[in-house]
């Protein structure tokens, strides 16, 4: 269960991102309240994880969802670059990820 608050609490973290992004500097009162929210339910998703999980495992595989989705989530919705050096990085975010699940 710890391992799925862990995931639910990345993809929280890029939902986040996303609709800080939406709130133009937190102008926009609706995407920020979405943003503000995500936040506050991404943090609480982790600390519940964290009672089972490593610190080190959970803040890692953590940052790696919200940071590789939030790319992914760039490239898809917000026209950022997509080219072969993103993807290779990104991949090797994943891969991370993958790895510190398997040793845990």
């Amino acid at each position: 269960m710890a391992w799925f608050l862990l995931i639910l609490a990345g993809f929280s973290e890029v939902i986040m991102v996303t609709f800080m992004k939406l709130s133009e500097g937190y102008k926009k009162f609706v995407p920020s309240l979405l943003s503000f929210s995500a936040g506050a339910l991404s943090f609480y998703l982790l600390s519940l994880s964290l009672l089972e999980i490593p610190v080190s495992t959970g803040y890692g595989i953590w940052t790696g969802i919200g940071s590789a989705g939030a790319v992914i989530i760039g490239m898809i919705f917000f026209r950022e670059k997509k080219d072969g050096k993103r993807l290779f990085f990104i991949s090797c975010i994943v891969g991370s990820i993958i790895g510190l699940k398997l040793i845990s």
